[in-house]
Formats: C-alpha cells, sequence, structure tokens
C-alpha cells in the first residue's frame, strides 16, 4: 500500500469503521503471523498476533506515519512476541536438517537466487498440466511445513509478504549475513521440492 492508502485507512480506522479493520486484518494478518511464528514458535504465533492487534488498536491514534503501516504492524508484533516470549527466543541453527530430497548444488541457480535452467515442465497450460501444478503446489506447502522455524519465516516473509532482507534483519533481530543463508537454504530445499516432482510427479 502507498503511504496515501495508509492515511487513508488510518481515518477510516479512527472513524471506527468496521469495514477499514476487516481490510487491516486480511491485508496484514498472514505477515504478522510470520513475524510471530519466527520469534515466538508455532505454539505461541496466535496468542501473539492477538496482543499485536490489541496493542494496534490501543495505539492507532499514534501512528506518525514515519514508516509504512505495514513496518509499524509487523514492529509492534516482533516487540509483542519478543517481550512475551523472550526465555524461548531459539537460537539460530545453520546446521539444520537436510531436506527429505537434499538440496541441489549453487551452480544450478542465479545470484538472485533463480534457476539459470527451469525444470523442463516449467510452463505448460493443459489441463493435466494445471492439475499437475495443484499436486506441486500442496507439495511445496508441505515442503514449506518441514523447513527449520526460521528458515520458513524468512522465506515467506522475503517470497509472500515482499519485505526487504534489512527489514526482516531488522524485526527477527538477526545478522544480515544469517538471513541470507537462511533464505538461500529455504530457497535450495524448495527448488529440489520441485525438481523432484518435475522428474517423477511425486512430492
Amino acid at each position: 500500500m502507498s503511504a496515501a492508502d495508509d492515511a487513508l485507512l488510518i481515518q477510516r480506522l479512527l472513524a471506527g469503521e468496521q469495514r477499514a479493520y476487516r481490510e487491516l486484518v486480511s491485508t496484514y494478518q498472514s505477515a504478522m503471523r510470520a513475524v510471530a511464528y519466527a520469534i515466538a514458535g508455532s505454539r505461541h504465533a496466535d496468542e501473539v498476533v492477538q496482543e499485536a492487534w490489541l496493542a494496534v488498536v490501543r495505539n492507532l491514534a499514534k501512528f506518525q506515519a514515519r514508516s509504512s503501516l505495514k513496518t509499524w504492524l509487523l514492529t509492534i508484533t516482533a516487540n509483542a512476541a519478543k517481550t512475551r516470549y523472550k526465555h524461548d527466543r531459539r537460537e539460530v541453527l545453520l546446521d539444520d536438517l537436510p531436506s527429505p530430497h537434499g538440496t541441489l548444488g549453487d551452480e544450478r541457480f542465479a545470484s538472485d537466487g533463480h534457476w539459470r535452467v527451469a525444470p523442463f515442465a516449467w510452463h505448460e497450460d493443459t489441463p493435466e498440466a494445471l492439475l499437475t501444478e495443484n499436486e506441486l503446489r500442496e507439495c511445496l506447502e508441505h515442503t514449506l511445513l518441514t523447513l527449520p522455524q526460521l528458515q520458513s519465516s524468512v522465506l515467506l516473509l522475503r517470497e509472500r509478504q515482499g519485505l526487504e532482507v534489512e527489514e526482516i534483519c531488522n524485526l527477527l533481530e538477526i545478522s544480515l549475513s544469517n538471513a541470507r543463508v537462511l533464505l538461500h537454504r529455504a530457497r535450495l530445499k524448495v527448488f529440489a521440492t520441485v525438481e523432484h516432482f518435475e522428474e517423477t510427479g511425486e512430492c
């Protein structure tokens, strides 16, 4: 959302418009949960998000647009998670469990993490291929669930929520190099799942 969109939404929220609250939640809930999950773990993520929403409602009038609305919401979520579950905070482990299909060599990908050559059946649009696409999507969701917690969160915040790596570092309090390693490893495992599916038709 643009700064103008943020400002308009804030005005509607302060006026008590229920539809604006629904828009706010539907737009930002998944990103807030990803941050909560990264810091507090899956067991506490929903509680943290609920606490964060209460803090948002209490402090809405104080929002001064020094940052984007999204950044403000995610910062509140991160602070709620850190405050309530500080003792549960896990150290980032770089020697995580391997993917069931292993990982692929770095030479398969460009420096931005994308394929140098895509898998052979990447862009078909026949009914059979579309059915396969749905099966692949389910397979990828399963892979995401098997990733270590911080790997999964960094990947989701970067790829699904569009956050910059530096912003992810600030929210999760991890170094830039650590974030890049987590993101790289997560991408390699996802790519390995895709290639295995393309070659075998199985997850």
